[in-house]
């Protein structure tokens, strides 16, 4: 089983074509990076893999599941982790792991096992606002 399939992938914002028939395979172990100039389409293609987004044609397949209509199991298997600082500033960190929690339709009680370890060290900010963080 391969890592990533993606075969034709194509995602379109409106009149503009982020990517056109995009094609590759990642095997299990196997190092990938995506390098290019801004605007290339890694981002989208990232968000795509992981259920962010939806693509417009092609077929993708990650860890043996489609991110479309699977992403709640693939949710469990992987992570995402943006390039830029993604909290909302006007929010406490709590209210800001609730938000997210909410979008993927869980909480953080449900999940506790999966992020305790990290949660333990920011528990004592939860109420700073994001914006006032170091």
């Amino acid at each position: 089983m391969k890592a990533i399939t993606i075969n034709h992938l194509k995602k379109d914002f409106g009149k503009v074509t982020a990517l056109k028939e995009v094609s590759l395979e990642v095997a299990q172990g196997e190092l990938y990076g995506l390098i290019g100039p801004d605007g290339a389409g890694k981002t989208t293609m990232i968000r795509i893999l992981t259920s962010l987004l939806t693509a417009t044609a092609g077929e993708v397949s990650v860890l043996g599941l489609n991110p479309q209509t699977e992403y709640k199991a693939l949710r469990q298997k992987i992570g995402y982790m943006p390039g830029q600082f993604s909290l909302y500033q006007d929010l406490s960190v709590e209210e800001n792991l609730n938000l997210f929690a909410s979008i993927y339709e869980t909480t953080i009680e449900a999940n506790y096992h999966l992020v305790k370890d990290i949660y333990q060290q920011i528990e004592p900010f939860k109420h700073r606002r994001a914006g006032a963080l170091s």
